[in-house]
């Protein structure tokens, strides 16, 4: 079957990769790092251009990074100059090794019906403590736009996926789109831990 949202990535990689490249995260990868270790390990999930990998890569982090699609894994590769794998969420297969996982951007296309499997996957994936940041577009509900299909979230509604996968919810917030041009539109980013009892839960 084909996914009209990866085939719209590999089709338009090149404006993708112009388009994101720039894009200030400083502040929020900074928020997201103050609860992961120095050096420590992290999954950069659906990385799109490498941006934020390469940057979690020169602070000293040790990042695993995949896209499901496979141009933009040839070019966030050599963006970042390390092996991306070409990877879908629905088959995460990590368990319990990373201290963060980073989804900028990109749970936004996994399905309605798909989500709650993926999120538990992310969540096995992580240590207990580990935290998840993940960030969506802001509304409510599937929606087309384009070419592809998106999943939106508002405050309350991604409180809800987060707690509904195990996660304690660190913070939520509202903020801007940091791409030039493309300021007005809304975005909702949340950060949820990894219970420390969550060994015991996941034997």
């Amino acid at each position: 079957m084909i996914d009209n949202n990866v085939e719209y990535y590999n089709k338009n990689a090149d404006l993708f990769f112009e388009s994101s490249i720039d894009a200030d995260m400083s502040d929020m990868r900074d928020r997201f790092l103050k609860f992961i270790p120095d050096g420590g390990k992290l999954l950069d999930a659906g990385c799109g251009c490498g941006r934020d990998s390469k940057a979690f890569h020169d602070a000293g982090y040790e990042v695993i990074a995949f896209d499901a699609s496979e141009e933009m894994c040839k070019m966030a590769s050599a963006y970042i100059g390390r092996s991306v794998r070409n990877l879908r969420f629905e088959e995460i297969d990590y368990d319990g090794i990373f201290d963060g996982v980073w989804a900028c951007a990109s749970l936004l296309h996994v399905t309605e019906g798909n989500l709650p499997n993926v999120m538990e996957r992310i969540y096995r994936s992580l240590k207990p403590g580990g935290v998840l940041y993940a960030s969506f577009k802001y509304g409510e509900g599937v929606c087309i736009r384009g070419d592809r299909s998106f999943i939106d979230f508002d405050e309350k509604s991604i409180i809800s996926l987060l707690v509904n996968a195990g996660f304690a919810v660190l913070s939520v917030e509202i903020g801007n789109d940091s791409r030039v041009g493309r300021e007005q539109e809304k975005w909702v980013n949340a950060i949820g831990k990894k219970k420390i009892d969550a060994a015991m839960k996941d034997n």
